[in-house]
Formats: C-alpha cells, structure tokens, sequence
C-alpha cells in the first residue's frame, strides 16, 4: 500500500482531519522519490528544503556506510573525534573569515537556539547584561521556544504565547521600503539589544520574501556601529539556495554568529553548527564554572552525520555543484518569467535557485485551505510541492533536470487554470 490511512504517527505541521494519510515512500534517487508499488513524486522542494545534490548521493552514502564501521555516537563533552575535527577545521576556511569557532548540533532550531544564548552569554559575561532580541518582520527561525519567540507571530506559534518572550520587531525592508527597515534597526540600536537576527536576502517560511544585497550590508553595518551582535540565519540559504555558497557573500558582510544546518550534509542526516567570532567565545572562557555554554544536544557533533558533511565538503571543493546552482538559476529565471505578466499571479521571483509566486485567489495566510488544494493538485500530479498558503514555490535539488522543471511549472499553470479563476490576459 503507497497511502497509508491507519499509521500511529503524528506527522509535522499536519492537520490529520484534512490530511489523514501519507504516501510511503520504498526508494528515493536524484529528484525523485518512489512508493513501493511504483507512484513517482518528482521532489521539487528538496524534502523540506534539505536535499541539495540530490537524494542518497553516491559519495556521501559511501562515506556513511564507511563511518558506521568505525563509530555510532560518542559523548562530546570531554570526548572528540576526528569526523568533528576535521569537518570544523574544514567549516572555518570555507566560511566567511573570522567565524573561527564551531559549536555542532543537530537541526535548524537548536542552532538558531544556540546562537541566542551565546549571544546573551556574551553580553552577560560581559558585564553589561542585554536581553533584547531584534527581529524582521515575517522571520521564521524554528519551532523550540526560544526560535518561536524571536520568529513572527503566527499560527505556527499562537498556542504558545504565554510560554514566548518578546522581541523589537523590524519591519521586513520591502522593495521601496528599505530605508523604512534601516531608521527603524537604527532606533532599535539605540536601546542597546543583544543581536539582530535575520534570514540573510530570503525569508523561507515567511513567505519566500526577497530583499537586496545591499540593504543586508547596510544592515549589518548599522549593527557594526552600534556594537549590537548580528547573527546570521543560513539554515536554509546555506549551501547554495542563494547562488552563492553562503548568502552573505552577496552583500560582502561577515556575521558575528552565524548558523547552518539543513545542506550541511546534502541533506543526507541531521546536523548543523553554530560558528562564531573568537571574542564570543572568549568570553565565555573563566575559571568559574558559571560562565561556560550550557547548551547540549545528545547528539552533538554524531560521527556519522559529521562523516557524510566531509563527504559534501568534498563535493563542494570540486566545484561542480556551483557549475549545477549556476545552470538551474538560468533554468529557473526563464521559467518563473512566463509569469511575469499573469494577472492571475502576483509577485513572481526568483533568488539562486529558489523561485516563487502568489496565486491571487486566497486570504488568510499560511493557513489558507488552498494550499491544501494546491498540495493534493500537485501529488496528482507526481510533483511534492508544498505551498505556503498561496504562495507556490520550487525549491528542487541541483540535480534535477530542464524536462522535470518543466512538468513543475505546467503544473503550476495548470493549477492557475483551476483555482486561478480563468485565463490569464
């Protein structure tokens, strides 16, 4: 059976009165995924996000295997091995200069979590004691309680309110709003906040809402000027999803801490890491037991996921990966474009390889039942596609091909056709 109805499980950010079963998927290759009695799904947002070469990559599934022959999981405090040796050494030289300290983890929240109680550990230690977080509008960060907190106010997180601390919320900078965006982080400053936390150039859950390079350095500068601590969320934009490496590299700024997780490891194992300056982690140097970072994961730094981010590494040191983001940018940038001019979309864009566009047909948010309409189109279809309320996005792993994008984007015209209320103009 490729549906199943009956399961035990409690999936993620799943409604199970509306969506009562899951397809189970046998077998996954490339940008496909397959069920056991053959149904294809033609993965176009990379599994959540997570899949850049695509899915079980010969060089890093062999170097997974290789692993489990020699290590499982070994307590990290007090305890190494050369898997995390040798991958922080690595992540040091290929990141931005000046991130000279790597702190592991095992997912997108728990680094973003890390990265503001090191922040507000360096302050402390410090001396001068600041507790305030600044935030853009629209951001999406993560789902413990810390990330939801500094994240926007939503459905995500709504029944959790009274558990969330408060934040100074800046406004997303909009094109032809960005000077709106900079005076108000410049006010915010002002009050002496511990860090500004943002998406680097593209707001994933949010809405993949885009802003310029030169708004990001801008930013970054003002935070520079103030002596506030600017930390950089990469875990999506990491690895390539921007066109570049890291997205910061397009605005030419070096964050303060920076976090990474979900293309750490081609998206083959949970892993991330939390890299920062050297004064931060200085500060938390003492003789007093007290000023150390107590912050953990079980996990920490697993020698297996810690093998298959060298495998990527290696991948990544050849080059061809680039070569891929570079032709799939091209392929995207033509693709989205035939919707430039379609009065039953609005906003089409594009950043790296990421694309997206809003159906004009819908209120009401993430929450709007035509995602779900959308969601169970495009599984008709053998496409995962998985919108955001009305905003449709590709997000698909560099491998994948000209002929598979464009089943992608007929469907997505297809899709207008039925929910977009007629032809376009």
């Amino acid at each position: 059976m490729s549906f199943i109805t009956d399961s035990p499980i409690w999936r993620p950010y799943t409604q199970h009165s509306l969506q009562p079963g899951a397809f189970k998927i046998a077998r996954a290759e490339g940008a496909w995924l397959e069920t056991e009695d053959g149904k294809r799904f033609l993965d176009a947002i990379s599994s959540w996000w997570v899949i850049t070469h695509g899915h079980r990559h010969p060089a890093i599934m062999r170097a997974i295997r290789e692993e489990t022959e020699r290590l499982d999981q070994i307590i990290f405090a007090g305890f190494t091995h050369e898997p995390a040796e040798a991958l922080a050494r690595r992540l040091v030289a290929l990141t931005p200069p000046g991130l000279d300290y790597v702190f592991y983890s095992d997912s997108g929240s728990t680094c973003v979590e890390a990265a503001i109680k090191m922040a507000l550990g360096f302050w402390r230690n410090r001396g001068e004691p600041r507790a305030r977080i600044v935030a853009l509008e629209h951001g999406y960060h993560g789902d413990t309680v810390g990330t939801m907190s500094v994240g926007a106010r939503s459905p995500f997180n709504e029944p959790y309110e009274p558990l969330l601390y408060e934040v100074t919320r800046i406004p997303f900078p909009a094109s032809g709003r960005e000077q709106q965006t900079l005076d108000a982080l410049e006010r915010a400053c002002r009050d002496r906040p511990a860090a500004l936390l943002a998406e680097p150039l593209i707001l994933g859950a949010g809405g993949m809402l885009i802003y310029g390079a030169d708004t990001l350095k801008e930013m970054r500068r003002i935070c520079a000027q103030y002596g506030v601590l600017f930390i950089a969320d990469e875990v999506m934009t990491g690895f390539g999803r921007s066109g570049t490496l890291f997205a910061c590299e397009q605005a030419d700024v070096v964050p303060d801490i920076a976090c990474y997780a979900k293309g750490l490891t081609g998206g083959a194992l949970p892993l991330a890491v939390t890299m920062c300056r050297r004064e931060i982690f200085e500060a938390h140097l003492s003789p007093e037991r007290a000023r150390a970072f107590f912050h953990s994961s079980s996990y920490t730094a697993n020698p297996i996921a810690c093998a298959a981010a060298l495998a990527n590494l290696d991948l990544w040191a050849t080059g061809e990966p680039l070569s891929r983001i570079a032709a799939l940018r091209d392929m995207q940038a033509t693709r989205i474009a035939r919707f430039a001019d379609d009065a039953r979309f609005s906003n089409a864009r594009r950043l790296g390889t990421i694309t997206a566009l809003d159906l004009n047909v819908a209120q009401g948010g993430y929450l709007a039942t035509i995602a779900l309409d959308l969601m169970r189109f495009f599984n008709a279809r053998g496409l995962l596609l998985r919108p955001l309320g009305p905003t449709i996005y590709v997000l698909p792993p560099y491998c994948i091909e000209e002929a598979e994008l464009d089943l992608v984007y007929d469907a997505i015209a297809e899709a207008a056709d039925r929910f977009g209320g007629g032809q376009a103009p």
